[in-house]
C-alpha cells in the first residue's frame, strides 16, 4: 500500500487518546470539547507557563462517522508540544448517515465553539491553558470551519452567527482546507460535500447561491485575521487548487494569506508521526506568538 491510502492508514490506524477533560458548550451531545492540558512548558522555577488555546475542528467532509477521535492523537501530539487544545465536536451528517453537514446546525456549532469554549476553559481553571491566546486550527472540513469563524464578521449583519467586529485571535492555520466552497464544488470534492453541506438537493437554485454566500470563506474575505494555510502538494481528496483558489481571493481583496506547501497528500498535516505535523506545529506556535521569529 502506498500514496494516499497509506497515509490515510497510518492517521486513522492510530490509537485515540483519551482528553485530560471534556466538557459540554452546548445542550446537544455533539456540542462538546475535548481538551489536552500542555505539557513540556514549565519554567525556570517548575512552574507551568499558561500556553495559549487551540481550538481545534476535525475533518471528515462534514459526515457523521467521522468525529474527533481521529484526530486525538494529534491533539495529545500538539499538547506535547506545550499547546492547550480543545477538540471541538459538531453536528454533522444529516437525515441519512452518509450525507455531509447540516444546515444550518454545522455553522451553528462552529459559531458557539468559538464563542464559547475559551470562556469554557476559563471558567474549568484549566492549568497551563490562557483562553486569552486562541488560535484556530482545522483539517480538511475542519478547516473550512476555522476559516469560515474567522471571518462571522463580513457576514451580513442580518445573520444568525454575524459577528460586529473580528473574534479576538491570535490567528488560524489551516490544514488541507475546503477553503473555497464554490472551487470545491466544481471539482466535486469529497463526492458532493459541499453541496449536502448547503443543503443542495436539487431545489431551489437562489437558495443555495445565497447560502454559498454566507458560508464560502474565499468569498468572505478580507477578515484582518493572521491566515495560515497547510498544503500537501499530492492532495487528491481537497486537491491544492482548493488553497491555491483561496489565496488568490485572498490577495484580491488584500489579505496576505501565508501557504505552506508540504510534501504528501491529505493527511499527514494531522499525523504525528509525519515531519508534516512538525511543521504544522511550528506554525501554530509562530502565530500563536510562542514560535521563533521567521
Amino acid at each position: 500500500m502506498g500514496g494516499a491510502a497509506a497515509e490515510e492508514t497510518s492517521v486513522l490506524g492510530l490509537t485515540p487518546v483519551a482528553p485530560d477533560r471534556t466538557a459540554a458548550y452546548g445542550e446537544h451531545p455533539d456540542q462538546v470539547a475535548d481538551f489536552y492540558l500542555p505539557r513540556g512548558s514549565r519554567g525556570p522555577r517548575g512552574a507551568a507557563r499558561p500556553a495559549p488555546l487551540v481550538l481545534l475542528f476535525h475533518g471528515g467532509a462534514w459526515r457523521a462517522p467521522y468525529d474527533r477521535r481521529h484526530v486525538s492523537p494529534f491533539a495529545a501530539f500538539l499538547a506535547g508540544r506545550g499547546l492547550a487544545v480543545a477538540s471541538v465536536e459538531y453536528r454533522r451528517g444529516g437525515a441519512e448517515p452518509a450525507r455531509a453537514g447540516r444546515w444550518p446546525e454545522t455553522f451553528d456549532d462552529i459559531a458557539a465553539a468559538v464563542d464559547t469554549v475559551p470562556g469554557l476553559a476559563r471558567e474549568l481553571g484549566l492549568p497551563g491553558a490562557d483562553p486569552d491566546r486562541v488560535v484556530l486550527t482545522g483539517h480538511s472540513a475542519g478547516g473550512h470551519a476555522v476559516l469560515w469563524a474567522a471571518a462571522r464578521h463580513r457576514l451580513p449583519s442580518g445573520t444568525p452567527w454575524h459577528l460586529p467586529s473580528p473574534s479576538p485571535l491570535r490567528g488560524v492555520v489551516a490544514l488541507a482546507p475546503i477553503a473555497d466552497l464554490a472551487t470545491a464544488r466544481a471539482l466535486d470534492v469529497c463526492s458532493g460535500a459541499v453541496g449536502e453541506l448547503l443543503g443542495e438537493l436539487g431545489g431551489d437554485g437562489d437558495e443555495l447561491t445565497a447560502r454559498l454566500a454566507l458560508a464560502d470563506p474565499a468569498a468572505l474575505l478580507p477578515t484582518a485575521i493572521p491566515t495560515t494555510i497547510v498544503q500537501g502538494g499530492t492532495d487528491i481528496d481537497v486537491p491544492p487548487a482548493v488553497a491555491d483558489a483561496f489565496a488568490t481571493a485572498a490577495t484580491r481583496a488584500g489579505q496576505d494569506v501565508r501557504l505552506v506547501r508540504t510534501e504528501g497528500g491529505h493527511f499527514p498535516p494531522i499525523d504525528p508521526t509525519t515531519p508534516v505535523a512538525h511543521t504544522v506545529a511550528e506554525e501554530i506556535a509562530h502565530v500563536a506568538g510562542t514560535g521563533p521569529a521567521r
